[in-house]
């Protein structure tokens, strides 16, 4: 792997708004990958819609605000995010992002993340969808 890869969830307004910035700023050492785009077991997917993940060039899987700082290391920004790794406050941050993290998901997917099923009819019901985009505008 050449590219750190970066994980969010493209159904969410804030992650997309992040991302939109990152790919803007960003260098040509990270790519960023929307986790409903890929194939991935329900498990798998749901760990990495829970919470931020990056894949660095080495392998090594960073995630929450470790994944966020690393991402926004790759821009001309990234000074500011370094003092969130800081010890103290690094344990303050990460329990300010693990709750905001929990309830994101829990208000995206109240019944939990279920993978799209290839089996299912092709045509978009619009009740679910009308009832979808409200629930992740809110």
């Amino acid at each position: 792997m050449t590219k750190d890869i970066l994980y969010y969830d493209g159904a969410c307004p804030l992650c997309r708004t992040e991302i939109s910035q990152l790919e803007k700023t960003s260098d040509a050492h990270i790519e960023f990958k929307d986790v409903h785009s890929l194939t991935l077991d329900k498990a798998e997917a749901e760990s990495r819609l829970k919470i931020l993940h990056l894949e660095t060039r080495s392998g090594e899987i960073l995630t929450g605000l470790d994944a966020n700082v690393a991402a926004w290391q790759h821009t001309r920004w990234g000074f500011l995010f370094r003092p969130l790794r800081w010890p103290v406050i690094r344990h303050v941050a990460d329990v300010v992002y693990d709750y905001w993290a929990v309830r994101r998901f829990e208000r995206l997917y109240p019944d939990g993340y279920r993978p799209f099923d290839s089996n299912q009819a092709s045509t978009c019901n619009p009740t679910t969808t009308a009832v979808t985009t409200e629930r992740i505008v809110r």
